[in-house]
Protein backbone atom coordinates (compact mmCIF):
# COMPACT_ATOMS: atom_id res chain seq x y z
CA UNK A 1 0.00 0.00 0.00
CA UNK A 2 2.69 2.28 0.82
CA UNK A 3 3.89 1.44 -2.23
CA UNK A 4 0.53 2.96 -4.31
CA UNK A 5 0.68 6.11 -2.33
CA UNK A 6 4.23 7.07 -3.44
CA UNK A 7 3.38 6.55 -7.15
CA UNK A 8 0.29 8.30 -7.04
CA UNK A 9 2.72 11.24 -4.95
CA UNK A 10 5.02 10.89 -7.47
CA UNK A 11 2.53 11.10 -10.48
CA UNK A 12 1.41 14.64 -9.11
CA UNK A 13 4.64 16.05 -8.65
CA UNK A 14 5.33 14.79 -12.50
CA UNK A 15 2.01 16.28 -13.99
CA UNK A 16 2.68 19.52 -11.59
CA UNK A 17 6.03 19.82 -13.28
CA UNK A 18 5.14 19.04 -17.09
CA UNK A 19 2.01 21.14 -16.30
CA UNK A 20 4.54 24.28 -15.15
CA UNK A 21 6.89 23.75 -18.20
CA UNK A 22 3.84 23.92 -20.30
CA UNK A 23 3.04 27.08 -18.89
CA UNK A 24 6.35 28.52 -19.12
CA UNK A 25 6.27 27.45 -22.75
CA UNK A 26 3.40 29.16 -23.50
CA UNK A 27 4.73 32.58 -21.52
CA UNK A 28 7.51 32.18 -23.92
CA UNK A 29 5.67 31.95 -27.00
CA UNK A 30 3.37 34.76 -26.16
CA UNK A 31 6.28 37.17 -25.30
CA UNK A 32 7.95 36.20 -28.62
CA UNK A 33 4.71 36.73 -30.38
CA UNK A 34 4.24 40.28 -29.04
CA UNK A 35 7.97 40.56 -29.38
CA UNK A 36 7.07 39.87 -33.81
CA UNK A 37 4.30 41.67 -33.21
CA UNK A 38 5.59 45.05 -32.10
CA UNK A 39 8.86 44.59 -34.74
CA UNK A 40 6.36 44.32 -37.75
CA UNK A 41 4.21 47.57 -36.15
CA UNK A 42 7.58 49.00 -35.88
CA UNK A 43 8.62 48.34 -39.37
CA UNK A 44 5.47 48.97 -40.33
CA UNK A 45 4.65 52.75 -39.17
CA UNK A 46 9.09 53.51 -39.68
CA UNK A 47 9.45 52.79 -42.99
CA UNK A 48 5.82 51.78 -44.98
CA UNK A 49 3.26 54.24 -43.77
CA UNK A 50 3.22 57.38 -41.92
CA UNK A 51 1.21 58.15 -39.00
CA UNK A 52 1.14 62.10 -37.75
CA UNK A 53 -0.96 64.83 -36.67
CA UNK A 54 -1.95 67.73 -38.07
CA UNK A 55 -0.67 70.88 -37.31
CA UNK A 56 -2.05 74.46 -38.77
CA UNK A 57 -4.77 75.05 -41.81
CA UNK A 58 -2.83 75.12 -44.47
CA UNK A 59 -4.55 72.24 -45.98
CA UNK A 60 -8.11 74.08 -44.87
CA UNK A 61 -11.00 72.54 -45.45
CA UNK A 62 -9.46 69.26 -46.67
CA UNK A 63 -7.89 68.90 -43.74
CA UNK A 64 -7.81 70.19 -40.53
CA UNK A 65 -5.57 71.31 -37.43
CA UNK A 66 -5.29 67.90 -35.07
CA UNK A 67 -6.51 65.75 -38.07
CA UNK A 68 -4.67 62.62 -37.87
CA UNK A 69 -2.95 61.23 -41.05
CA UNK A 70 -2.00 58.26 -42.45
CA UNK A 71 0.45 58.31 -44.99
CA UNK A 72 2.34 55.94 -47.82
CA UNK A 73 6.23 55.92 -47.98
CA UNK A 74 6.72 54.19 -50.46
CA UNK A 75 5.34 55.87 -53.25
CA UNK A 76 7.56 55.52 -56.20
CA UNK A 77 5.95 58.12 -58.25
CA UNK A 78 3.66 61.77 -57.15
CA UNK A 79 1.44 62.89 -59.21
CA UNK A 80 0.06 66.15 -59.81
CA UNK A 81 -2.60 67.05 -56.79
CA UNK A 82 -1.37 64.61 -54.56
CA UNK A 83 -1.55 65.66 -50.85
CA UNK A 84 1.43 64.98 -49.10
CA UNK A 85 3.90 65.09 -45.91
CA UNK A 86 7.28 66.74 -46.49
CA UNK A 87 9.97 68.24 -44.17
CA UNK A 88 11.06 71.72 -45.01
CA UNK A 89 13.31 73.22 -42.24
CA UNK A 90 13.16 70.31 -40.52
CA UNK A 91 9.47 70.83 -39.65
CA UNK A 92 6.80 68.69 -41.06
CA UNK A 93 4.72 70.04 -43.27
CA UNK A 94 1.64 69.07 -45.50
CA UNK A 95 0.83 69.91 -48.63
CA UNK A 96 -0.90 69.49 -52.21
CA UNK A 97 1.71 68.94 -55.96
CA UNK A 98 0.63 71.81 -58.17
CA UNK A 99 3.91 70.99 -60.35
CA UNK A 100 6.82 68.69 -61.00
CA UNK A 101 10.27 68.54 -61.94
CA UNK A 102 10.86 70.55 -65.46
CA UNK A 103 7.34 72.27 -65.20
CA UNK A 104 6.83 75.44 -65.65
CA UNK A 105 4.75 77.85 -63.11
CA UNK A 106 3.11 81.24 -63.83
CA UNK A 107 1.23 83.33 -61.57
CA UNK A 108 -0.33 86.59 -62.26
CA UNK A 109 -1.83 89.63 -59.96
CA UNK A 110 -5.30 88.42 -61.01
CA UNK A 111 -5.14 84.99 -58.87
CA UNK A 112 -4.99 82.78 -61.73
CA UNK A 113 -2.24 80.47 -61.98
CA UNK A 114 -1.02 78.28 -65.01
CA UNK A 115 1.45 75.32 -65.09
CA UNK A 116 2.89 74.38 -68.67
CA UNK A 117 1.26 77.34 -69.77
CA UNK A 118 -2.39 75.66 -68.84
CA UNK A 119 -4.71 77.57 -66.41
CA UNK A 120 -5.37 75.29 -63.44
CA UNK A 121 -8.41 75.10 -61.74
CA UNK A 122 -10.21 73.12 -59.60
CA UNK A 123 -11.69 72.95 -55.72
CA UNK A 124 -9.52 75.05 -54.43
CA UNK A 125 -11.82 78.39 -53.42
CA UNK A 126 -8.95 80.62 -52.76
CA UNK A 127 -7.10 82.45 -55.05
CA UNK A 128 -3.51 81.39 -55.87
CA UNK A 129 -1.27 84.91 -55.66
CA UNK A 130 2.07 84.98 -56.37
CA UNK A 131 4.73 86.03 -53.51
CA UNK A 132 7.64 88.42 -53.94
CA UNK A 133 10.22 85.07 -53.28
CA UNK A 134 10.16 83.56 -56.28
CA UNK A 135 10.74 85.05 -59.81
CA UNK A 136 7.98 83.85 -62.78
CA UNK A 137 7.28 81.78 -64.80
CA UNK A 138 9.36 79.51 -62.73
CA UNK A 139 10.86 76.49 -64.23
CA UNK A 140 10.22 73.54 -60.96
CA UNK A 141 14.14 72.35 -61.07
CA UNK A 142 14.22 68.35 -61.34
CA UNK A 143 13.43 65.96 -58.70
CA UNK A 144 11.87 68.65 -56.96
CA UNK A 145 8.19 69.67 -56.81
CA UNK A 146 6.48 72.59 -56.27
CA UNK A 147 3.89 72.45 -53.25
CA UNK A 148 1.08 74.54 -52.85
CA UNK A 149 -1.89 74.59 -49.59
CA UNK A 150 -5.35 74.73 -50.01
CA UNK A 151 -5.25 77.70 -47.95
CA UNK A 152 -3.71 79.61 -50.34
CA UNK A 153 -3.87 83.10 -48.71
CA UNK A 154 -3.15 81.76 -44.93
CA UNK A 155 -0.44 79.35 -46.00
CA UNK A 156 3.94 79.24 -46.51
CA UNK A 157 4.24 76.90 -48.96
CA UNK A 158 6.44 76.67 -52.09
CA UNK A 159 5.91 80.58 -53.02
CA UNK A 160 7.48 81.36 -49.87
CA UNK A 161 10.60 78.86 -49.90
CA UNK A 162 10.99 77.58 -53.73
CA UNK A 163 10.50 73.63 -55.01
CA UNK A 164 10.87 70.93 -52.45
CA UNK A 165 13.51 68.24 -53.05
CA UNK A 166 11.74 64.33 -53.67
CA UNK A 167 14.05 63.56 -50.95
CA UNK A 168 12.27 66.24 -48.00
CA UNK A 169 8.78 63.97 -49.13
CA UNK A 170 8.35 61.45 -46.42
CA UNK A 171 5.01 60.08 -48.24
CA UNK A 172 1.32 60.58 -49.95
CA UNK A 173 -1.53 61.14 -47.52
CA UNK A 174 -4.04 58.35 -48.11
CA UNK A 175 -6.04 58.94 -45.14
CA UNK A 176 -7.76 61.00 -42.98
CA UNK A 177 -9.14 60.74 -39.47
CA UNK A 178 -11.35 63.70 -37.93
CA UNK A 179 -10.14 63.71 -34.18
CA UNK A 180 -12.70 66.22 -32.92
CA UNK A 181 -14.24 65.45 -29.89
CA UNK A 182 -12.48 62.56 -29.12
Amino acid sequence: MMYRNDLEDLTKVITKRRNRALDISGYKSLVLRIAFLLLVGWILFTQVFLLTTVSGNEMFPAVKDGDLIIGFRLQGEYAKGDVIVYTMDGEARIGRIAARGTDVVNMDDSGTWTVNGTTQSGEIVYPTYAKEVLNYPYRVPEDSLFILGDYRTQTEDSRDFGSIPMENVQGKVITILRRRGL
